[in-house]
């Protein structure tokens, strides 16, 4: 009986531990991001179980007509179109899989107001490759963004 407690034991050690691991791996992800195009920065953050990405920075962040700060006008959603960018999520539900890789989630474009099924897959510690999509995978555009290093805090 002894030996059935032990093997149980270690068995639930090993698999509470690999849970662990997952959440640690997945966690890679969180930071502040800057996509190809360099107009933004999305700042990566897990909420609950699953990763979020909010604008955080604007290369142009009035618009240039008004001068207001610029806000979401493309969205198909009439109530949302004065919706500020900055602060705009948009990357949603992004859970982690495995193998460096996060699926399940959105990715918001707001240049034309589409949301796209979306993975995101990290290349490095500081390149992520995501793709949007409709429908198939092999449908869609892969975009590369780079990690942005926050400068560290003088002590």
């Amino acid at each position: 009986m002894n030996s059935l407690k032990i093997t149980l034991v270690i068995a639930l050690t090993s698999i509470f531990s690999f849970g662990a691991l997952a959440q640690v791996e997945g966690d890679k992800l969180i930071g502040v991001w800057e996509p190809s195009h360099g107009k933004a920065k999305v700042k990566i953050e897990k909420i609950g179980n699953k990763y979020y990405g909010k604008i955080v920075w604007l290369k142009e962040p009035n618009d240039p007509e008004t001068g207001n700060p610029k806000v979401d006008k493309n969205n198909p959603d009439e109530s949302m179109t004065s919706t500020p960018l900055r602060g705009y999520r948009i990357l949603k539900d992004f859970e982690y899989t495995d193998k460096n890789t996060w699926s399940e989630g959105t990715i918001y474009d707001p240049e034309n107001g589409s949301t796209y099924s979306s993975t995101i897959k990290m290349k490095d510690d500081n390149t992520l490759d995501i793709r949007g999509y409709i429908g198939v995978s092999a449908l869609g555009r892969t975009d590369v963004w780079k990690r942005l290093q926050m400068p560290s805090k003088k002590k």
